[in-house]
């Protein structure tokens, strides 16, 4: 099974990605974390993601803040798929992460979720490597179904109340 890379630009960013941490290990999804910065450490996060795929990486997470350059400046040097998480901030509630990282020039595409979205992040990179590993297509089914039956039985429950 391919595995996940997981970079944050700051150790900051940690909260947010252990629920991407979370979510691929309830799945059985191998992955690695990193902090790497965009800005601060660029020659090692190009290198990371440069070197990615023949490293058994099937996708990259990034988690940034503020400018939010992480998730762009490891599309730039991989054809692998990357999803970029803005990370809420003190300054804009996250809007300028959101802004930064979904705003990619052409060729240079980033997936992009929600602000603080770590567990949409970790499930999109999953079905991007579920493409070609049945196994983990049918776990994510499973977790589909299983949330879907929590819905339902919150429902059963309220609409027994009223």
């Amino acid at each position: 099974m391919k595995k996940i890379g997981i970079v944050m630009g700051s150790d900051s960013d940690l909260p947010i990605a252990e629920k991407a941490v979370d979510t691929l290990k309830e799945l059985g999804v191998p992955f690695e974390v990193h902090v790497y910065s965009a800005h601060r450490t660029p020659v090692e996060a190009a290198e990371f993601s440069r070197t990615a795929k023949e490293k058994g990486f099937g996708a990259i997470i990034a988690f940034a803040g503020k400018a939010a350059h992480l998730a762009g400046s490891l599309a730039a040097n991989t054809c692998l798929p990357v999803i970029g998480v803005p990370v809420k901030s003190s300054n804009l509630d996250g809007i300028d992460a959101l802004l930064s990282t979904v705003q990619m020039p052409s060729g240079i595409p980033v997936a992009t979720v929600a602000i603080d979205g770590a567990v949409n992040a970790a499930l999109l990179s999953c079905q991007m490597i579920a493409i070609e590993d049945d196994e983990l297509a049918a776990k994510l089914q499973a977790k589909r179904e299983a949330d879907a039956k929590k819905v339902l039985a919150k429902d059963a429950d309220i609409s027994s109340r009223f």
